[in-house]
């Protein structure tokens, strides 16, 4: 059946698109709306005795600014007995710590978990390898969000 491209969509009606591909970062699909999707990681978080720093609801902010922008919520989480060596290594690290994780939606209506791979991070900024594991674990928690 063809479809007014203004008619609106249930979420992820739409035709699967790829989002954006970025070095370093990692997509995961999500079958429930980002808001969902961020309010289960924000659970494994806490249930895993970690910290919520911050959550940043950046759609709700554009509305108040007059923009629109689709569902998109980054959460800032972690632990600083993980996160300090990494800057103890690099202080610069503190630019990507705590770590961070971005529910958001895409054009049609699709959700997507979207986080720093672990490896990239320690990478860019040139810390030891034997620091991933301080932070790996941001991979269990967001594959989980999302199962």
């Amino acid at each position: 059946m063809l479809r007014d491209a203004s008619e609106p969509r249930a979420a992820g009606e739409g035709a699967l698109i790829e989002p954006p591909s970025v070095t370093g970062i990692v997509h995961l699909r999500s079958a429930a709306r980002a808001a969902a999707t961020a309010d289960r990681l924000a659970e494994l978080v806490h249930a895993r005795g970690l910290t919520l720093f911050a959550r940043i609801e950046f759609s709700r902010d554009a509305e108040a600014a007059g923009l629109a922008l689709r569902p998109m919520i980054q959460l800032v989480f972690g632990n600083p007995r993980a996160g300090t060596p990494l800057m103890v290594a690099n202080p610069v690290a503190g630019l990507a710590l705590p770590l961070h994780a971005l529910a958001w939606e895409d054009a049609e209506g699709h959700s997507w978990l979207s986080y720093e791979s672990p490896e990239f991070l320690v990478s860019r900024f040139s810390l030891p390898d034997t620091l991933t594991a301080n932070i790996a674990g941001v991979r269990a928690l967001c594959e989980a969000a999302v199962a």
